[in-house]
């Protein structure tokens, strides 16, 4: 196995333990990411589309690209993915669904550099 992916496998399971029962509300699921050499950016991207789309486990999705940001604070990181999930029950469902799970290998194999977090939303200012 791809030892990004043992990383990454670890730290969720990591993270399901640390957010505990108590753990109230939405979820957000924020990956970072620097792609290898050579990777076709565009196609990991529809992929993961695909996925989010056809999980409904995954309550919205958002991605975008680092068009700003100075090398010195993006440390070489290029694209940001957000999955929000209802409570962490979803999130948990998800991280062993099927597809993600298949997709997960694509996407790890693509990766030179990862960060991962996942949290209880605490929502200052709604939208709309």
């Amino acid at each position: 196995m791809n030892n990004i992916l043992c990383i990454y496998s670890r730290f969720w399971l990591r993270h399901l333990v640390f957010m505990g029962a108590g753990a109230m509300g939405e979820i957000k699921h924020l990956v970072v990411v620097k792609f290898k050499e050579g990777v076709v950016v565009e196609e990991i991207i529809k992929g993961m589309e695909k996925l989010v789309t056809e999980v409904d486990l995954v309550k919205s999705f958002e991605w975008g690209q680092d068009t700003e940001g100075h090398e010195m604070l993006t440390q070489g990181f290029t694209h940001s993915f957000a999955m929000t999930f209802d409570k962490k029950e979803d999130y948990a469902a998800f991280q062993s669904h099927p597809s993600h799970v298949e997709y997960s290998a694509t996407f790890s194999a693509a990766i030179e550099k990862i960060v991962v977090l996942c949290f209880p939303c605490v929502r200052v200012k709604p939208t709309g």
